[in-house]
């Protein structure tokens, strides 16, 4: 009998780290490549606001947009802002974020393809979570909108719209409900939509962590180095390059997050990979904060209790990946937190306030990368989620595996294929 095939799965986030489960639960030999500690605060995933937003299909472009283009270079500390210095650098990427949603059938073909990626999403991450011993940590309650007016809501109609024609259903809160179910929220807040299907993860770091463990424990190895390329010989892969030597091997999948674009182009794909760089905030001991984990309309954050905290989490920083945090940013996180909810103390006593910043690794249609590579079918690609890298972390495994192991993939991934931007 043969040997099972030996994948290396680069990187432990939680695309790489529920990847590496997967594949040990499919018998293959996995070596788990990762510099960092998993789950630790250099993760994009650590920063993670802690939706299971399987609802959360829609780009981040809309149709109209590009009108706020010269805002976002004008205030750089406003909810979406380009660094000055990196405009250029980041015009090519906006140019095609832009474009991805220039019309509404565009926006419903992307809808569509990420609602096959993420339906029954909790589900799936309830499973993981419970195979690592850590299931209180993923919670299916719903998700709450807040909104200031019913008005608000119905100006997002079309894209509830394009929800609902892909089955996804809610409940729409009046005032008096909305009250009820969240006393501590400010009385601006008038209306809300409550998703049931969704959940949220009550520490996305420690869940990545306990993966990486899982993984582990199923006999996966862990290296602690940088993967730097591929040995490919007659389009089959040999090796695995890192900054300690080759790691011999007959698969590879590419789950570095932010730092896959090179990988990818030595796979022989060019991608368009981009950071959308993000910041949050998280309070000890919180004397207010929601019931049910919730997204505010007017200002875009969402703010979930979670196991270390009350943490908000929101804004969008296009720049350089490794470019130093603008502290600025989160202290805005922090002070909308303080007047969406006014029982909260302020100033609150920095003591029990952490602030993070991170990287959200971003394609700029809003569909990750998941599919074989130009330069060898035995590397696949698996990384590009953006908004939706915790929730689609859990399918991407499954689909990552079904591809090292030849199988059909469960859903089409021609949308998600890799060679969509040549």
């Amino acid at each position: 009998m043969s040997a099972a095939p030996h994948v290396v799965v680069i990187g432990a986030g939680a695309v790489g780290a529920a990847t590496a489960v997967q594949a040990r639960n499919a018998g293959l030999r996995v070596t788990l490549v990762e510099s960092g500690e998993p789950g630790g605060r250099q993760a994009a995933s650590y920063g993670n606001a802690g939706w299971l937003s399987s609802h959360s299909i829609l780009p981040p472009a809309a149709p109209g947009v590009w009108k706020q283009v010269p805002k976002w270079v004008r205030d750089p500390l406003g909810p979406l802002a380009v660094r000055a210095g990196y405009l250029p650098r980041a015009l090519p990427w906006l140019a095609r974020y832009l474009a991805s949603a220039w019309t509404w059938p565009r926006v419903e073909r992307t809808a569509h393809a990420l609602r096959t990626l993420l339906a029954d999403a909790p589900a799936l991450h309830q499973a993981l979570a419970a195979q690592a011993g850590v299931p209180h940590l993923i919670e299916q309650r719903g998700l709450l909108h807040a909104y200031l007016s019913e008005q608000q809501f119905r100006a997002d109609a079309r894209a509830w719209e394009i929800r609902r024609r892909e089955g996804i259903q809610w409940q729409e809160l009046d005032t008096a409900a909305l009250r009820a179910r969240e006393p501590d929220l400010h009385p601006r807040y008038t209306f809300g939509v409550l998703v049931p299907e969704t959940g949220h993860c009550r520490d996305p770091g420690a869940y990545v962590a306990a993966l990486a463990r899982l993984a582990r424990s199923l006999g996966a190895d862990l290296r602690r180095t940088r993967a730097t390329g591929f040995a490919i010989e007659n389009g089959r892969l040999r090796a695995v390059r890192t900054a300690d030597g080759d790691i011999a091997c007959d698969k590879a999948v590419i789950a570095a997050g932010g730092h896959s674009r090179e990988l990818a182009r030595q796979a022989g794909d060019r991608v368009p990979l981009g950071a959308e760089r993000g910041y949050h905030a998280v309070v000890r001991q919180p004397e207010a904060g929601p019931r049910t984990s919730t997204m505010f309309a007017d200002c875009k954050v969402v703010v979930n209790a979670m196991e270390p905290g009350l943490r908000v989490a929101g804004q969008v920083e296009i720049a350089d990946i490794d470019a130093a945090p603008d502290w600025r940013r989160a202290h805005i996180v922090r002070d909308l937190l303080l007047s969406i909810y006014p029982s909260l103390p302020d100033p609150l006593p920095e003591e029990r306030v952490e602030y993070w910043q991170g990287a959200r690794p971003s394609m700029p249609d809003g569909l990750p990368c998941i599919g074989a590579a130009s330069a060898s079918a035995d590397i696949v690609h698996a990384y590009g989620h953006g908004h939706t890298g915790l929730v689609g972390s859990a399918r991407t495994a499954e689909l990552a595996v079904q591809l090292l192991q030849g199988r059909p993939p469960a859903i089409a991934l021609a949308p998600f294929d890799p060679r969509r931007f040549a």
